[in-house]
Formats: structure tokens, C-alpha cells, sequence
């Protein structure tokens, strides 16, 4: 039973902070979502910054599993650095109905902490941008590119671009024709076609 409810209300929370804001929605609105008292939330939790932090770890660790899936099922090096593409269709059919990408938006509402400081919720975002840089540009050496580093930088701003797309509702399939420009660039940067091709 304590573990249902606290499922119910990072459930809650993460519909509510998705859909409708962060940093309007109250502590008070995600308790009512989740049929308990706050004073159960905040035994469960201790603030809204630690429940946002369960939302978000639960997020990466769901994430991480379809990304890890669409990586086995992939055949050829090509295969797995193009499974990110995969992976985003599959964790977006599963996953609870949000406004956009979890880690955007909580970036777009925390300003990221000054030299020094910390910020136990942006270290989530640090910590999923970092997976994803660094799983990138293993794939990417794995697929023979010349500098994976960079490969994996582009292929991180069309991540970007499609997480953004989704939520502008244009262009329409930004997964499909991220994909496209995907294979072209990796083509290139593994030296398979000359730059002027792309």
C-alpha cells in the first residue's frame, strides 16, 4: 500500500508538472490528483524539489530501458547509433501523457545553477544529457566515424530538434526525417560520402 501511494503520486506529479507547469502546480493540486493528504506527500517526500527529482529519475531510468531495447534489437553499428530514433517512439507510446520532454522543460523553468552551487534537480538534467553524450559518441565510434565526438554532437541537436518538433507539431514525422539526416551524416563522418552529398 505505501508503495502505491507513493507511485500515485509521482504519477500524479508527473502528469500535472508536464502538463500544465512546474512551478504552478502546487504541492497541494498533485496530493488532491493523488487521493492522499500533503501531510502523506510530504512523508513520502519531504518537498516539491524531491518529488520533482523522483519524477525525473523514474523518467531516466524508463528512458535508459527503451533506449537499451531498441539498441539490442538494432543489426549493425549503423543500426544502434540510429536506435535513439527507435528508442523515442517506443518511451513516447509508453510513457504517461506529458506536454513535452521532461528534461526540456524542467530546464526551461530552472535556470541552471551558478559556478559553485548545486542543484540536486539539474544534476538530473546534467546526468541525462551526459548519457546521452557519452552512449552517442560510444555508438559512434563503434560505427566507425572519424571524430565521434562530433557525430554525436550533431546527432544530439537533431535529438533536440525532435523532442522540440514534437511539441511545435512541425514538421510533421520529425522522428522519420531526423532519422534521414541521421544516416547522411553518419555516412559522411564515417567517410562514405563526400561532405558536398549531405
Amino acid at each position: 500500500m505505501a508503495e502505491d501511494t507513493r507511485t500515485r503520486i509521482i504519477n500524479a506529479a508527473e502528469t500535472l508538472f508536464f502538463q500544465e507547469g512546474i512551478a504552478v502546480t502546487g504541492v497541494d493540486r498533485v496530493a488532491a490528483t493523488a487521493g492522499v493528504a500533503i501531510v502523506t506527500l510530504y512523508k513520502h517526500f519531504g518537498s516539491k524539489d524531491n518529488l520533482l527529482r523522483e519524477v525525473l529519475s523514474r523518467r531516466l531510468e524508463n528512458w535508459t530501458r527503451h533506449w537499451d531495447e531498441a539498441i539490442a534489437a538494432a543489426t549493425s553499428p549503423e543500426g544502434r547509433l540510429l536506435a535513439v530514433f527507435d528508442a523515442i517512439n517506443s518511451f513516447r507510446a509508453s510513457a504517461a501523457a506529458t506536454q513535452w520532454c521532461c528534461f526540456l522543460a524542467t530546464a526551461s523553468e530552472r535556470p541552471a545553477p551558478e559556478k559553485g552551487q548545486t542543484d540536486p534537480v539539474f544534476e538530473l538534467i546534467r546526468q541525462d544529457t551526459q548519457m546521452i553524450n557519452e552512449r552517442l559518441s560510444r555508438l559512434a565510434r563503434e560505427a566507425q566515424c572519424q571524430d565521434p565526438g562530433a557525430t554525436a554532437a550533431v546527432l544530439l541537436l537533431l535529438y533536440n530538434g525532435v523532442l522540440s518538433s514534437l511539441l511545435r507539431g512541425a514538421p510533421s514525422e520529425p522522428i522519420a526525417h531526423a532519422r534521414n539526416a541521421a544516416r547522411s551524416i553518419i555516412a559522411s563522418h564515417a567517410g562514405q560520402l563526400p561532405p558536398a552529398q549531405l
